[in-house]
């Protein structure tokens, strides 16, 4: 039987595994830039804020966090370089525990459904397999919707993630109306009692209006034929593209009632700071980060845990 503790470790190592990239990009670069000073001084804050914003916490929070550095050294009479690291990173963690009460799956009671946005490339089907997967392993019963049927070969791919993890997939041709996806979905959920109803949807981000409209529609649907399932409306961003991905984020929050954040391909990039950057900017609770490609991969986020591999 597989140990539960064990199972912690292995995702701890493939946390630390997948944030390797961000560790060298933002607190190798901090040890060395304390190691390099004798006292903490303005010069050393000026280097420090070029790091943060290399690594994509973006111009706004980083002005903010030096700020509140300049603040704490001087109200606590700190002289020694080294305490810097301290304090920024309880900063850190600050600013990301700010909406983290709420960055668990809305999944409770059942039946649930999970609407799935974000623009195409994003790894949005990919999350949508490891989400069943995950979910499927606590021993909910799954259903998968393929809404994006814009994108060419969007259901096929789902279909291949969905005979990977071993559940159902509900879909139509390709360029068929979305919303009649998600309706049919819907009504295949009642039917078979389904747990969770994951949704995929259009992808398309060619202007924010016709965004809006195709949205709308289809949480009209849900709202309307499933009224009384537990809502959760999750916006998948790739943290590769950095402040694009924050525009992105404005852009959907915009356009639909996001609940819930997932940055996938962290494992790729130098610049996860834009986790952070979200966090402060965007005001909406991350709660899935895909650091690698395995299915287990996908993990939930934990803002303590995230900084503890960072700095550890």
């Amino acid at each position: 039987m597989f140990d539960k503790n064990e199972e912690k470790t292995s995702l701890f190592k493939r946390l630390k595994e997948g944030l390797s990239k961000t560790k060298q990009g933002i607190t190798e670069k901090v040890d060395n830039l304390v190691k390099s000073f004798h006292k903490i001084d303005e010069n050393l804050f000026e280097e420090l804020e070029e790091i943060l914003i290399t690594a994509d916490i973006g111009v706004q929070t980083t002005l903010e966090i030096i700020d509140d550095l300049k603040d704490r050294v001087k109200t606590d009479k700190l002289q020694n370089p080294e305490d810097i690291k301290v304090i920024l990173k309880e900063k850190l963690v600050e600013i990301l525990n700010e909406c983290s009460d709420n960055n668990k799956l809305n999944i409770e009671p059942s039946p649930a459904i999970i609407l799935v946005v974000g623009v195409n490339g994003v790894g949005k089907t990919t999350t949508i397999g490891k989400i069943a997967y995950k979910l499927k392993g606590q021993d909910k019963k799954v259903l998968l919707a393929a809404g994006d049927t814009f994108r060419a070969a969007a259901s096929e791919q789902l279909k291949i993630w969905a005979d990977r993890v071993g559940v159902d997939v509900i879909k139509h041709q390709e360029g068929a109306d979305s919303s009649a996806v998600i309706y049919d979905a819907i009504c295949a959920a009642k039917a078979r009692e389904i747990d969770v109803l994951i949704c995929d949807t259009a992808g398309r981000l060619h202007n924010k209006i016709n965004l809006m409209n195709e949205l709308s529609k289809t949480f009209r649907i849900t709202d309307r034929e499933y009224k009384d399932a537990t809502k959760e409306v999750l916006l998948v961003l790739d943290a590769t593209t950095g402040q694009n991905a924050v525009q992105q984020a404005r852009v959907f929050k915009e356009a639909a009632n996001i609940s819930g954040l997932v940055l996938t391909k962290l494992d790729g990039t130098a610049k996860g700071g834009v986790v952070i950057s979200i966090s402060r900017e965007i005001k909406i609770p991350v709660k899935l980060i895909g650091v690698g490609e395995k299915m287990v991969d996908l993990q939930e986020f934990d803002a303590n845990r995230f900084i503890d591999v960072l700095f550890g």
